[in-house]
């Protein structure tokens, strides 16, 4: 074991790490307006839909985890070694679209913070903020930048909109109404949307190679699955409390929420300036972050599929993939100024589909002989497979629609 390894397992923030980057990749732009909406749309009605993503969601890290510690390779190279090169391919490659197709997104999300703080172009921000993240990706010990940096992000986005939901004055009896599992009519699109911002079966997957960028191992079990409880639950409650500032503030005035950034915009008038400035505040973090993180996984994967991915995130040609899905983004981000609406479709699709494939591979390396005492019983392989079944009928849904 390495001095920095052993350090890494001693101290509160050497038991933080890899699920607060998974937070931080997983909530971003998207997620910001997908709680809006439904608080805008339903009030508090729909606040149980993030508890049971964040549920599905801390399982599905678990397992990547329990595989992350008990495998010598990263992930496409342990799904190759068990299920073959093809699969392993395959979900280095699907991983690799997904991320791509989120990362204008991402791009434009840091751009349209920018513009709501200095009043710029967002163009020129998402230029901005997409050269610092590439920069930042250069670093020497990039993993242990990555990691202090994401739960720096995580923590001031909590802070942030923990504040934004009091001073919006919620209704407590309404918000324990709202824990009540419901489908009120038009919010099953929205329902879908906010469970998949959450319950990110991709995000889950690259925690196997976080927890190896970490330097733990089988008998780090305890403090991963912790780091693991604590990111999905701050992953959940963020969702949450986004929905309750806009139940509370937007809900009544009967306004639409269509971005991100008009929660900021509309939070003036009744809240004052300075909380339309903190929000975006955690605008620019969850983009941001989302930027960095969200690439980080799409060009690890493909660094995977194309067997070039030795040495992890230290790696020069990993760098360069991670790199290529940041520029891919910005250049969309800076050429549209938003995110086109083919995009965003085309990411819906690519998502749906996957997802499901991939949940079953970490389903199957989960349950593999090669976990050893880390091999997850037969109550979280019920819970795993009930998230499979939820993946499932999202696609499902979503094949329906199309034809």
């Amino acid at each position: 074991m390495t001095t920095a390894q052993a350090s890494s397992r001693t101290g509160w923030r050497g038991a933080l790490g890899p699920a607060f980057i998974t937070a931080a990749l997983v909530f971003g732009p998207g997620s910001i307006t997908t709680a809006s909406s439904m608080g805008a749309g339903f009030s508090y009605q729909l606040l149980w839909v993030p508890v049971i993503a964040t549920v599905l969601m801390l399982c599905f890290v678990d397992l990547a985890v329990r595989i992350g510690l008990t495998t010598d390779t990263g992930p496409v190279g342990t799904i190759a070694g068990r299920l073959g090169r093809v699969i392993g391919v395959a979900a280095g490659i699907g991983a690799f679209l997904v991320t791509a197709s989120f990362q204008a997104g991402n791009s434009a999300g840091t751009g349209a913070a920018g513009t709501v703080l200095f009043g710029s172009g967002t163009a020129v921000f998402a230029a901005v903020f997409t050269l610092l993240a590439i920069g930042f990706l250069w670093l020497p010990a990039f993993y242990r930048y990555l990691e202090r940096t994401m739960v720096v992000i995580i923590l001031l986005m909590l802070v942030i909109f923990v504040i934004t939901a009091i001073v919006s004055r919620p209704d407590p009896v309404a918000m324990l109404g709202g824990l009540l599992p419901t489908l009120p009519q038009g919010s099953t699109s929205l329902v879908v949307g906010a469970a998949a911002t959450t319950f990110s079966v991709v995000g889950a997957l690259y925690q196997i190679q976080l927890v190896r960028e970490k330097g733990w191992g089988p008998d780090d079990y305890r403090t991963a699955r912790r780091d693991a409880v604590v990111g999905s639950l701050i992953l959940g409650s963020l969702s949450m409390v986004i929905m309750i500032a806009a139940a509370a503030v937007l809900h009544p005035a009967g306004v639409e929420v269509t971005s991100p950034v008009d929660m900021a915009t509309i939070l003036t008038p009744t809240v004052g300036r300075w909380a339309t400035v903190l929000f975006a505040v955690g605008l620019w973090a969850a983009a941001f972050s989302s930027l960095v993180g969200n690439s980080t996984i799409g060009g690890g994967m493909l660094a995977g599929a194309l067997r070039v991915d030795r040495g992890g995130l230290r790696s020069v040609p990993v760098k360069l993939c991670i790199t290529a899905v940041m520029v891919l983004g910005g250049i969309v981000a800076i050429a549209f100024g938003r995110v086109p609406l083919q995009l965003i479709v085309t990411a819906q699709a690519v998502t749906i589909l996957i997802a499901p494939l991939i949940g079953i591979v970490m389903l199957v390396l989960a349950r593999h002989a090669d976990r050893g005492r880390l091999r997850i019983g037969v109550p979280q392989l019920v819970l795993a497979l009930l998230g499979l079944a939820f993946l499932f009928t999202l696609a499902g849904n979503y094949l329906i629609n199309l034809l």
